[in-house]
């Protein structure tokens, strides 16, 4: 099934964290938060203005970013834990360079 968001919305997979801690303690499932971060998997046509004009995301399919960690709807598509949340929700794209 697939789906596409609409407007300003982007749906988002959350990427696993790391499961130990710095110190080399295997931290549990039922300790650990759900991450921040994730990979945009869509996006909208953009923005509606009070004009009638579509202002394009700044986002892209593929980005990684950093999102509130309240943020968006959780919905399940396909097995998968996805996060469906307004452009403005991202705080950040995440740069691997």
């Amino acid at each position: 099934m697939k789906m596409r968001p609409l407007h300003d919305r982007v749906i988002v997979k959350r990427e696993a964290e790391e499961r130990k801690s710095p110190g080399g303690i295997v931290i549990p499932d039922t300790a650990a938060e759900k991450p921040i971060f994730g990979k945009v998997l869509a996006i909208g046509k953009g923005k509606v203005l009070e004009n009638g004009t579509v202002r394009p995301l700044d986002v892209k399919v593929g980005d990684k970013i950093l999102f509130g960690k309240y943020s968006g709807t959780e919905v399940k598509m396909d097995g998968d834990e996805l996060v469906v949340m307004r452009e403005e929700d991202v705080m950040a794209v995440i740069d691997s360079k």
